[in-house]
């Protein structure tokens, strides 16, 4: 069930007045490769719509279960979010300002909104743990569970000295 829109007709023109709205509803690809927001579950929120001369001001928050993939180890994992929305919807948008159209019918759609919110907050490098191992460069083993069995690993530039000292011992 994707994000329906809300009715604003009543708040539109009438400086003051408020009301509160329930958001419930799904996003189709909100992410990135390591972040991303299923599409099977819903974002929920409950939002303050007030009236204001310039249009309607949406303030409140919105949250979700985001599924993601360890910047280390790959292993997938979900975890919770609740972003906080404070926003501006306009009937006539500036193309310079951050302000959301108003439909001219006299309703908002969220969806771009929460696109918006949601977004910005999806981490760039997630981490299924602060202490996670990674993954063996070598031998791709998870370190964390122990299936790489250690490799000594020689930086590269060190192989002219190593041809030095075999010659030293002769």
């Amino acid at each position: 069930m994707t994000l329906d829109l809300i009715d604003v007709r009543d708040l539109v023109g009438h400086p003051g007045m408020s009301k509160t709205q329930s958001l419930t509803g799904t996003v189709e690809a909100l992410g990135t490769e390591l972040a991303r927001v299923p599409e099977d579950l819903p974002i929920e929120g409950d939002l303050l719509l007030e009236s204001i001369v310039e249009g309607i001001l949406v303030s409140g928050a919105v949250q979700g279960i985001l599924q993601l993939h360890c910047a280390r180890c790959l292993k997938e994992f979900e975890q919770p979010f609740s972003v906080p929305v404070y926003e501006r919807f306009v009937s006539e948008p500036d193309p310079d300002a951050d302000d959301y159209p108003l439909e001219p019918d006299g309703e908002l759609n969220p969806e771009q909104m929460i696109r918006d919110v949601v977004g910005v907050e999806l981490p760039f490098s997630p981490l299924c743990r602060p202490d996670c191992l990674g993954l063996c460069a070598t031998c791709g083993g998870d370190k964390n569970l122990g299936e790489c069995p250690g490799h000594q690993q020689i930086d590269p530039r060190w192989d002219g000295l190593e041809h030095v000292l075999g010659q030293l011992d002769q």
